[in-house]
This record gives structure tokens, C-alpha cells and sequence, in this order.
């Protein structure tokens, strides 16, 4: 059971890490500079830059932004589980 919650924790990382590329893309697009060696600590601004600049543009959080937010909280419960099941 918790070999399972971690696989699935992997794989929601691997939608989080798709998904932030992805809101990078879009941001760019737009003209935000992004730098790419600080990426892994700018994400988290990026993803905050990208639900502000599209709730302006359309009126509405764009399509990427809860994926995103969705499956890092995700990853981060069935990691936290699935270590404490390991643990008992």
C-alpha cells in the first residue's frame, strides 16, 4: 500500500514538473522574463505571476493554474502518507 502512494506521488510530481513547464511556456509568451537557472526557485513566483497576468487578460485563472496547484498538494499528501505507512 505505500509503495503504491509513492509511485502515485512520483507521478504527480511528474504532472506538477509538465505542468510548470508548461504555465513557463505561457509566461514567456507573454513577455515575462524567466530565469532559467533560478527556475527551481522561482517556480512558486511564476506560477503566482501566471494566475495574475491571465485573471487580468481573460477575467479568469487560466487553465493551468489548478492542475498545477492540484498536483504538488497531492504529491505532497501521498508522500507524507505513504512514508508513515512505511514507517508503522
Amino acid at each position: 500500500m505505500a509503495n503504491a502512494l509513492l509511485i502515485l506521488a512520483l507521478v504527480f510530481v511528474g504532472l506538477f514538473v509538465i505542468f510548470s513547464i508548461m504555465i513557463v511556456q505561457e509566461l514567456s509568451k507573454r513577455g515575462v522574463k524567466i530565469n532559467f537557472v533560478l527556475l527551481r526557485l522561482y517556480i512558486i513566483k511564476y506560477i503566482q505571476q501566471y494566475k495574475q497576468i491571465t485573471l487580468k487578460e481573460t477575467g479568469k485563472i487560466g487553465p493551468l493554474y489548478y492542475p498545477c496547484i492540484i498536483s504538488v498538494n497531492l504529491t505532497l499528501v501521498l508522500a507524507a502518507v505513504g512514508l508513515l505507512l512505511m514507517l508503522l
